[in-house]
């Protein structure tokens, strides 16, 4: 595949993580152009993106089109990629027949992110429709498995939870720096966007206070616990702010680790990752959102053995939109920040 001049489409092109994604993808310097995938009983069908979404008038002008078998059979292979911003079962279908064409897909839903058919029926509440495609997922998290998402043709983009929790908490369980007898506990706050864009009260923005939800069964459960190689409590809470997320994890070390190790292992990890920033103070939401970086910052006290990591970031963002161009880049042999430090919105209104 050439990697210039390269033809995309994004599917639910509509949604908030769908519209930052083709924000991001027409100032890709490599991609030609971008195709505006929607349902065909979309509200927004045939109209202009940039009326949709004001804010990117003269940057994308194009018009949304419906997403049907007849024009995956038509138009599909004259594709490269293809990014799916689409709910879990749709996405599953979708895969399917895009896979047909020998795109390359990157799947922002969780459709593709559980290994283990069965854990769909658990958490997702339906049975997966697709397990041989299932097994040639790659995880796209781009700082943990950049060398597999190199080679990888279905890409699963983790979750906005998963994402913060793994950056704050991978290097301490992938060097078993935990206390296997001990609890992890991560306790996620995110902004009302991560609830999508279709209207609804309870996510209401004047309706919401901070509160918790599907505790001890929510979805992002085991998909933190994969991704992190532990077992892992998931506390969600959605907060009254627009966008941006919070993860904060608790958790217990073992005797003997000391605070140097631990600095250690996160210097080891991101010194040269340059969208992860390691900071001198508890992160804040304010700082990330609106951009690709993840902000990290974390606390041990050495007497007790308990260590606190927090991870900053945009929900809409590292969660989804530029953690999948970080997915693209790295597929194009390129590095996953390539173009995204230029494309800092200052304005991060939804």
């Amino acid at each position: 595949m050439q990697i210039k001049d390269l033809k995309a489409a994004v599917v639910g092109a509509s949604g908030y993580a769908g519209a930052e994604l083709v924000a991001l993808l027409v100032r890709h310097q490599l991609i030609n152009s971008v195709e505006l995938l929607v349902s065909e009983g979309s509200q927004v069908l045939g109209q202009c993106f940039s009326d949709v979404f004001p804010r990117w008038k003269g940057i994308c002008d194009n018009a949304f089109i419906a997403v049907s078998p007849d024009w995956i059979n038509t138009h599909a292979s004259e594709l490269d990629v293809v990014f799916l911003a689409t709910p879990h079962e749709a996405s599953i279908k979708l895969v399917e027949a895009f896979s047909k064409h020998k795109i390359i897909i990157f799947d922002l839903s969780g459709g593709f992110r559980l290994k283990q058919p069965e854990l769909y029926d658990q958490y997702y509440g339906f049975t997966h429709q697709q397990p041989e495609l299932l097994q040639q997922a790659v995880y796209g998290s781009p700082e943990w498995e950049a060398e597999a998402i190199k080679d990888a043709n279905l890409i699963a983009v983790p979750g906005c939870y998963p994402t913060a929790s793994l950056l704050g908490l991978k290097p301490i369980t992938l060097n078993h720096f935990h206390d296997e007898d001990s609890l992890i506990t991560v306790n996620g706050i995110s902004g009302v966007s991560g609830a999508g864009r279709q209207a609804n009260l309870a996510t209401s923005f004047n309706e919401v206070s901070l509160t918790p939800y599907n505790i001890l069964k929510h979805r992002h459960q085991p998909e933190i616990s994969l991704a992190v190689q532990a077992d892992v409590i998931f506390n969600p809470h959605l907060a009254p702010f627009k966008r941006g997320l919070l993860a904060t994890t608790t958790l217990k070390v073992r005797e003997g680790i000391t605070a140097a190790d631990i600095d250690a292992v996160y210097k080891n990890a991101y010194q040269s990752q340059p969208l992860i920033r390691m900071q001198k103070a508890w992160p804040k939401v304010d700082n990330v959102a609106g951009t690709p970086f993840a902000d990290i910052h974390w606390q041990f006290d050495e007497s007790q053995r308990v260590l606190v990591v927090s991870c900053a970031i945009d929900n809409l963002l590292k969660g989804a939109a530029s953690q999948a161009v970080q997915c693209l880049n790295l597929r194009l042999g390129l590095p996953s920040e390539f173009g995204l430090l230029s494309n800092i919105e200052v304005n991060h209104h939804v």
